[in-house]
């Protein structure tokens, strides 16, 4: 009867972490990726969730005293876990958004918005300059220890901040808001040199077509513009690549001390 005890006690915090780590599973890159089957992503959170509280119990870290079979408590404190986890998640994946609002952009400008096709990494059509984006900044991410960072921050969080309870006053929504606005301007640097080289680009065939009006600028113009932006795309990646690592490991640095001191982040932003 002892050991029964034990473990009802133990399931009310346990699965508290296991709904922290579901909500990291519901935003976070690659972990939130259609093509993994939901079976396979709920194991995973089980069993790093069980893993995880039993690190988090031997450290020593309180837990609310709530029965797994009392719904009354365990919902709202579920709700809270699954908030928490998903803003991390959702954080930490802004910076790929911001990669792929660029790529839509520059690839709708080059022509490319016609040649769209189903991108299982981002969960939507996307043409070929998107995906290069998003396969860009999901490698560099990958590189950079990111999963092994916003895994991190989700347990540290429950040293800082307390399981059931979520902070709203310590900065998530300015947090958010913030890096947000830093994500759609990092989506408009990436994408405004070839729009600059674009525009050149048509005035210059808008020139031609008045200098030789024989001339089909329509079917000269287009392969131009393709090559022309393909050229300046392939000269600036290494910018690109530079631009999106120093912004992924700013929002990881943030979402870290967010997770380890929210009451400090109160009107941050990227």
């Amino acid at each position: 009867m002892e050991a029964i005890a034990i473990i009802e006690r133990s399931m009310g915090p346990a699965v508290l972490v296991v709904m922290r780590l579901g909500g990291l599973f519901l935003y976070a890159p690659l972990l939130s990726m259609t093509t993994i089957p939901g079976r396979v992503k709920g194991l995973l959170v089980m069993v790093t969730g069980v893993g995880a509280w039993a690190v988090l119990d031997a450290r020593g870290v309180a837990f609310p005293a709530v029965s797994f079979l009392d719904p009354w408590a365990m919902v709202p404190l579920g709700a809270a876990e699954i908030a928490i986890g998903g803003l991390i998640g959702f954080l930490a994946s802004l910076p790929i958004f911001a990669m792929q609002t660029g790529g839509m952009v520059m690839g709708q400008q080059m022509g490319l918005g016609f040649a769209r096709f189903y991108n299982p990494a981002a969960g939507t059509e996307s043409d070929v300059l998107e995906q290069l984006m998003i396969f860009l900044a999901i490698g560099m991410f990958l590189v950079m220890g990111g999963l092994d960072a916003i895994f991190l921050s989700v347990l540290r969080s429950f040293e800082y901040v307390d399981a059931g309870v979520f902070v709203g006053e310590g900065g998530g929504l300015e947090l958010v808001i913030g890096v947000m606005l830093a994500a759609t301007e990092l989506g408009l640097r990436v994408a405004v040199p070839l729009l600059g080289v674009v525009f050149l680009e048509t005035v210059a065939m808008g020139f031609v077509s008045k200098t030789v009006p024989q001339l089909n600028v329509l079917s000269l113009g287009f392969p131009v513009r393709i090559m022309v932006g393909f050229v300046v795309v392939i000269a600036s990646i290494e910018v690109i690549a530079l631009v999106n690592e120093n912004f992924t490991l700013e929002v990881l640095d943030m979402i870290h001390a967010w997770a380890t001191a929210p009451d400090r982040i109160a009107g941050g932003g990227a």
